[in-house]
């Protein structure tokens, strides 16, 4: 399935860096403050920019950090001692470290902890919902082990920062790949799907070269109060277009990022996330949001993303936005975010709105 964001703009992003290039010239700091699945932030690291991105989920921080900070994979050379063979296989040598770790990873006794209980059709969940159908039972105690092994490793100091981002970053795409869901995890499906009950595995990360690997910087944490402590050539802003609460819609992915057992609430189990509520999913606050970023930060060039679906239409966002400077728009079609479960729509536009603000 591969990692499915809503608003990803794995699609257009060639579209963006064009209009980013425009502007600015190759070497130049661009703030991508609502990174989510990194896709924009690579590319800009990829054609020579040094790149300052944040985001306010966990998921996000680690899947980016891995896509702009890791160009090849790192050495992990304190791991040694936790491989574990495949049986009847020797262990991988040990100058390709990252390859032994996936091999164990994929090798790990099953554990029934948290995810099996809460997430699973064999588990029961504490608050006594009904038993949940996120995973296959198999699967579910597949990320139980991994979870507890990534945490031995980080707690026994045995992987460094970045390593253990690549190894969460890892286990999110691999329960991702094995998610009886429709496109995200708001609610699971009632049958298992085909996909959903093939044993979970984990696949090395490729990496993806060019540009510097110095410089960068990525920051856990809203865009509105850290639009202050930030200073870029142009500030590129992707926020969220509708009600959907990326938090909600994310929780169990967000969970394996944060390595914690929150409580499972309601039939759906969600993890309480009104930590991460976002005001660019409100009608009534979206603006202020906005003018927080927009006037706190130490930049003159700002690039929006924004769609024909957003809470604000195209004249109110060159209303609201011609307050702070010069304003223009570009638009063009763009493919509609859609679960398994909903029927094909029309295409949505793109808009791409330029602010030069009056410094």
């Amino acid at each position: 399935m591969g990692y499915r964001y809503i608003g990803s703009k794995t699609r257009i992003v060639g579209e963006i860096i064009t209009e980013i290039k425009k502007l600015i010239p190759n070497g130049g700091i661009v703030a991508d403050i609502m990174c989510g699945s990194g896709a924009v932030a690579l590319e800009l690291r990829k054609n020579g920019y040094t790149v300052i991105a944040t985001d306010v989920m966990s998921q996000a921080y680690h899947i980016t950090r891995v896509k702009v900070l890791l160009q090849e994979s790192p050495p992990f050379k304190g791991v040694k001692k936790y491989l574990i063979p495949t049986k009847g296989q020797a262990l991988l040598t040990e100058h390709l470290g990252y390859t032994a770790v996936i091999q164990t990873l994929n090798n790990l006794p099953l554990t029934k902890g948290y995810f099996w209980r809460e997430f699973s059709p064999a588990g029961k969940p504490h608050n006594d919902s009904e038993a949940r159908k996120y995973f296959s039972a198999e699967n579910a105690q597949k990320i139980d082990a991994a979870r507890n092994f990534i945490k031995k490793l980080r707690k026994e100091n045995a992987i460094t920062d970045i390593e253990y981002s690549l190894l969460i970053h890892d286990l999110i795409m691999a329960a991702n790949d094995a998610a009886n869901i429709a496109g995200t995890y708001g609610h699971y499906l009632s049958k298992f799907i085909p996909r959903a009950l093939q044993p979970l595995k984990f696949i090395p990360t490729k990496f993806e070269r060019g540009g510097s690997q110095n410089k960068h910087k990525i920051i856990n944490g809203y865009a509105e109060e850290l639009a202050s402590t930030i200073k870029a050539d142009l500030c590129y802003i992707d926020p969220p277009y509708m009600k959907r609460q990326y938090a909600a819609n994310y929780h169990i992915l967000e969970t394996i990022a944060r390595g914690d057992e929150p409580e499972a609430i309601g039939k759906s189990g969600l993890r309480p996330w009104r930590d991460q509520y976002s005001d660019f999913c409100s009608k009534v606050k979206i603006r202020h949001a906005f003018e927080k970023i927009i006037t706190n930060m130490k930049c003159e060039i700002f690039l929006i993303s924004y769609s024909s679906e957003g809470l604000l239409s195209k004249e109110q966002m060159i209303d609201f936005l011609q307050k702070f400077g010069k304003v223009s728009v570009r638009e063009f079609s763009n493919k509609r975010f859609k679960s398994r479960n909903e029927e094909a729509k029309e295409d949505v536009m793109e808009y791409l709105f330029y602010l030069k603000r009056n410094m």
